[in-house]
């Protein structure tokens, strides 16, 4: 149903954003520090919960992280150790399988990187540096680093402690090595088959960055055994991939399994910490993918696994001498969402679905499989957050997806209840300590950047914890979305969308920039802190309107509405934003609809494009960043999920999606940008729209970006993009000026 906002309000709303403003730059935008300030990184509540520990920017160069803790009960942030402290002087060595592990987390900075704590008791962490392990003590003098290895040549990756702190574990050279925390103590290799294509304890490509899983082993809750996956990769195509500097090319070859293509095989095994013997589970042939694993506190490994075309997911655990014994099934005819929801508590384990319609908590016996419904929220529930004995805290959407709150909740059932500090048009999320009492809380709104705090359940205050503030600038250009429910190509579902009006309106009506995504997985509108904020009141300043819009497929609403891109990519979406973009003039005064733009980024980029290689498109220009243009290029996991298998590019839903057989349609401005070293989006795909473009003989726009990845971060090459678009949108969408 259409939900009307009526013109004389939304008239009274945009003239109240026509205030003059000081000016904003790009220069301002990309600048360093940014407007926003700087959120800590990978924030965690230690295991006693006497710390909040987390990764900072050095005050002499942003690019590099240093760790930084702040006591729990209130004080000041202290520096714990930075790299340059370590190193010496010498420069940092990254191996390219630890660069692109940090792609898949889109870690673009040095320095330490990532880190743990090491044991229970709040006194050690552990972080890889430069090929070598360290850790670092929280002793009464202050903090003390420690060297634990002295071979940087031989690249140590994901290291991880025992429970107890008194051994931790590493992959060096594709195998695993248990390192005891004694003074004079040697590592013990537990494998030795590792190559260079089969490889234990790390997450392959697939898990890492279709499945968010980023490691590949998982210490027993006695430090006695490793839960470890053996990923072999002998099957999977290589890919020969360029990485185009400025001034030389680097040829890298990269296992990647494109779709219809040979994934890794994963084989999953219990291997005994002291001895290094290893008994393998049984998993059936169906068994394509592993997206999680762990222990139960009896001391019991599971797995979750995936059927290849990912409607299928299976919870199963594997004790000692016993078949496997399936806990519990997810099904669905489009397929299974990947989630993190799966707690022990006394009541049984804690587990998502999507069954009813709509993700809702459950408990499933672990003997039975029985379910038992647990939330009864009106929109569907996000994640988990922690449980214990009493209650559970749980994230849950409202405002029709817009915003997301901190809910808790009865194990034994009844009605959840909002913890302090809710409000509306906000976002708030969580993490946790191991005994669900204090909840590491980011809040953040449209134009109020995040900020972390630390609360006590059943306590209504906060402290505040370290980040550097926003720039006293910010304020001056903040905008106020109109949220407005555009209704999508079926005539009937609402589309959430936010308008921000142009502020200079002397020309009467003025052109329009959409920003929107429309892929799976994702929401951008929503009352979260918009991080292209700024770019829109940029924009706002200098005569544009700006929309910004979801499409059906988008996250944080009901099943009906996430399903759409089953086996339809470019369809829906695109449908979607033409009835959206037409319906808007209607909707708010001023807009030109003969000068509408379309920016996108990945899947947005492949939105950009797609929207205007069609005869039918009411865009006047777009500009395309990182588009994926031909599905059979992209890996199996994503693309398999929502389109199927490819028969060679020949199935209807990757025929009907390929851009460069559409490149005749272009009637329409397009500029298209991209990274020579993008590793996920490879610069292929628009080497192929390029070369389909030239020879239909149409013109069209190119920037390319020599050893950028799929983010083209760096300051200096994100000022140059969004100056080309700039200049691109003034061109087309302001003839004459």
């Amino acid at each position: 149903m259409k939900l009307p906002v009526p013109l004389l309000l939304a008239a009274a709303l945009l003239a109240g954003g026509a205030h003059a403003e000081p000016a904003l730059t790009l220069e301002c935008i990309t600048a360093d520090p940014p407007l926003a300030g700087r959120l800590p990184r990978q924030a965690e509540v230690s295991p006693g919960g006497q710390w909040v520990s987390f990764l900072r920017p050095s005050q002499a160069d942003s690019e590099v992280l240093e760790l930084w803790a702040q006591p729990a009960a209130g004080g000041e942030p202290r520096k714990l150790v930075a790299a340059a402290d370590l190193l010496g002087g010498a420069a940092q060595k990254l191996s390219e399988a630890e660069k692109m592990a940090l792609e898949r987390q889109r870690i673009n900075q040095r320095g330490i990187t990532g880190y743990q704590w090491c044991g229970q008791d709040d006194q050690a962490l552990l972080f890889p540096l430069s090929g070598d392990l360290y850790l670092v003590h929280l002793g009464a003098h202050g903090p003390e680093p420690q060297r634990l290895t002295h071979s940087p040549d031989a690249p140590k990756q994901d290291p991880r402690c025992t429970p107890d702190g008194r051994n931790l574990a590493y992959v060096q050279g594709g195998n695993l090595f248990v390192l005891p925390l004694a003074a004079g103590a040697q590592p013990r290799r537990l494998t030795s088959d590792g190559s260079a294509t089969v490889g234990w304890g790390l997450a392959e490509f697939i898990a890492a960055e279709e499945l968010s899983r980023q490691r590949g082993y998982w210490w027993s809750k006695d430090g006695k055994s490793l839960l470890a996956l053996r990923v072999d990769e002998s099957g999977v195509a290589v890919k020969t991939r360029a990485q185009i500097f400025a001034d030389r090319t680097a040829m890298t070859q990269q296992r990647y399994p494109a779709a219809g293509e040979a994934n890794a095989r994963v084989a999953a095994f219990v291997i005994d910490a002291a001895t290094g013997q290893r008994r393998e589970l049984p998993l059936p042939a169906a068994a394509e993918y592993i997206p999680r694993a762990g222990w139960f506190a009896d001391g019991t490994p599971w797995l979750q696994w995936f059927t290849r075309d990912q409607t299928r997911l299976t919870l199963a655990e594997f004790k000692p001498g016993a078949a496997p014994h399936d806990i519990t099934v997810e099904t669905d005819p489009a397929w299974v969402e990947v989630q993190d929801d799966l707690i022990e508590t006394p009541r049984g384990l804690l587990w998502s679905s999507e069954a009813s319609g709509r993700r809702q908590l459950l408990l499933v016996d672990r003997a039975s499989g029985r379910r038992t419904p647990l939330t009864q929220q009106a929109e569907p529930v996000a994640h988990a957050i922690c449980a214990n004995a009493e209650q559970l805290v749980f994230a849950a959407a409202g405002d029709v997806g817009k915003a997301q709150e901190l809910y808790a909740q009865p194990l034994a059932g009844g009605q959840a209840r909002l913890l302090p500090g809710a409000a509306s048009r906000q976002w708030r999320d969580a993490k946790a300590d191991s005994a669900c009492t204090r909840l590491l809380v980011t809040r953040s709104a449209w134009s109020e950047p995040p900020r972390l705090e630390l609360r006590s359940l059943g306590q209504d205050t906060a402290i505040a914890l370290a980040g550097d503030p926003p720039s006293p600038d910010l304020k001056a250009y903040a905008n106020t979305p109109l949220a407005l429910a555009l209704t999508a190509a079926d005539g009937r579902t609402p589309l959430n969308a936010f308008f921000f009006a142009a502020q200079d309106r002397r020309e009467g009506r003025h052109p329009v920039i959409v920003m929107a995504y429309g892929g799976p997985g994702s929401a951008t509108v929503n009352w979260a802190w918009g991080r292209d904020m700024p770019l829109i009141a940029y924009w706002q300043q200098r005569g544009y309107g700006v929309l910004m819009l979801d499409t059906r497929g988008m996250q944080h609403r009901d099943r009906e509405f996430t399903r759409a891109h089953h086996h339809a990519f470019g369809s829906n979406e695109v449908a979607d934003l033409f009835a959206a973009v037409r319906e808007l003039p209607g909707r708010v005064p001023g807009v030109d609809p003969a000068r509408i733009g379309f920016f996108g980024w990945s899947y947005g980029g492949f939105l950009a494009a797609r929207a205007v290689l069609d005869a039918d498109t009411p865009f006047a220009a777009a500009v395309a960043v990182a588009p994926v243009t031909d599905w059979t290029l992209y890996d199996t996991a994503y693309t398999e999920r929502y389109l199927g298998m490819p028969d060679a590019g020949r199935a209807e839903p990757y025929a009907g999606a390929n851009l460069p057989a559409r490149a005749a349609l272009l009637s329409r401005p397009l500029l298209l940008m991209h990274g020579t070293a993008d590793d996920n989006v490879l610069f292929e795909h628009t080497l192929r729209l390029v070369e389909a473009l030239q020879t239909a003989g149409k013109s069209f726009d190119l920037q390319i970006y020599p050893g950028k990845a799929h983010g083209i971060a760096g300051r200096a090459a994100r000022l140059h993009l969004y100056r080309t678009m700039d200049a691109f949108f003034d061109r087309h969408l302001k003839p004459g000026q």
